[in-house]
């Protein structure tokens, strides 16, 4: 296979609005009647002397950072052999090394969309495929602490976790209230758990919300009364510390989900072997991209570990259509005010609340490389900067 040389890479900030949530404290997402937030993004374009074009988006909380990392590099990027990934990403994990290393992941996940569509093979067939429809969870926004959204309340959770489950869905993560009031809290696992009855499968995912080990203990006896699927990241400390958690583990029945907050695969391992969870989190964009979240997989499975991926993107349904060790694809944040978790970046892709089957799977894209095409002039209307490296 011939080389394909970078000729160019292109970094675009996108600004729109997203209706049906606010942004509570200028942080966290609450679903919200008639809200309107405004929302940044950036599209990554990689493009090779044979006429190739990777592409990549993110919205995450990080993403400016993730920018700023890319623009550091793209000069020296332009000349490489877009198909070496492994090499390019062993070379920037170093280059990175005294930072959080978060520009690897975009720029891997167009590399091998670059190398999905020179072999014409989907990424999930590149790299081995396991399945062709993936569990879902509903992923819901966070509660308004007013209480009058569409998610102020635990009546209100447990009405819409139904909806979910008329839908197909089998699987239900709760966003809850970002306040510190324990106790509606615990309400609101009884009040969802009685709703849906026992066969679906609950998460909570507080987001570090909790600020003493006796909250997050607290609501995690609730867990167990109610019969959760895992706990995750529960404690404002985000994660981190292995000792805290393998003491939670020994008090509690209910499964721990940790890892958003750690970054890279030797952390990650070094927490499961410490005892800090049961269950690991991975994201693309922030982990190291494809390359980076099938060394955390892999390793993960030789240990007995699952690997849940971190919110909706095309690059999550391909690895996870190629990775046996991993229980559900996460459809989120969802709300009766909001129903498509994904932005607007696709001509013809989004991560729509209803697009779940009657089993609670939804599918996987099959064109070459990431199979979901850019919708460009949408991107066009909403630019408002551009950075060209060539």
């Amino acid at each position: 296979m011939a080389a394909q040389l970078i000729r160019s890479v292109t970094i675009r900030k996108v600004q729109w609005e997203v209706e049906g949530r606010r942004q509570e404290a200028g942080f966290y997402p609450t679903a919200y009647d008639g809200g309107r937030t405004p929302q940044t993004g950036f599209v990554l374009e990689v493009m090779t002397d044979e006429g190739v074009r990777g592409e990549y988006t993110w919205t995450t909380g990080i993403n400016g950072h993730a920018a700023d990392h890319l623009r550091s590099v793209a000069g020296w990027m332009v000349g490489q052999d877009a198909l070496e990934r492994e090499r390019i990403w062993n070379e920037l994990r170093r280059v990175w090394r005294k930072y959080d290393q978060l520009g690897l992941g975009p720029l891997d996940c167009a590399l091998w969309d670059i190398a999905g569509k020179v072999y014409g093979a989907p990424l999930w067939q590149l790299l081995g495929g396991y399945r062709k429809r993936l569990p879902a969870y509903a992923s819901t926004l966070f509660g308004d602490d007013a209480g009058t959204g569409p998610l102020g309340t635990p009546a209100k959770y447990a009405e819409f976790a139904r909806y979910c489950v008329s839908l197909g869905y089998r699987a239900i993560k709760l966003h809850g209230w970002n306040d510190g009031d324990i106790r509606r809290e615990i309400e609101l696992v009884h009040a969802v758990r009685d709703a849906v009855g026992p066969d679906v499968a609950l998460m909570l995912d507080p987001s570090g919300a909790y600020r003493t080990f006796g909250d997050v203990l607290a609501v995690g006896r609730a867990l167990d009364e109610a019969n959760f699927y895992w706990y995750e990241d529960p404690g404002i400390e985000g994660g981190n510390s292995a000792f805290a958690y393998r003491k939670l583990r020994e008090s509690l029945k209910t499964p721990f989900l940790q890892g958003e907050h750690i970054r890279g695969l030797q952390p990650r391992m070094d927490n499961i072997l410490a005892g800090g969870t049961d269950f690991m989190r991975a994201d693309a964009g922030l982990d190291g991209g494809v390359t980076g979240v099938l060394k955390i997989a892999h390793a993960a499975e030789a240990l007995g570990v699952d690997v849940e991926l971190h919110a909706t993107s095309p690059v999550h349904r391909h690895l996870m259509a190629s990775i046996r060790n991993s229980n559900f694809y996460e459809l989120g944040l969802v709300a009766p005010s909001l129903h498509r978790a994904s932005p607007p970046f696709f001509a013809d892709y989004a991560d729509d609340l209803t697009e779940v089957d009657a089993d609670g799977t939804v599918g996987v894209p099959d064109g070459p490389g990431l199979g979901t095409p850019l919708d460009r002039d949408w991107i066009a209307a909403h630019q408002v900067e551009e950075a060209v490296f060539a």
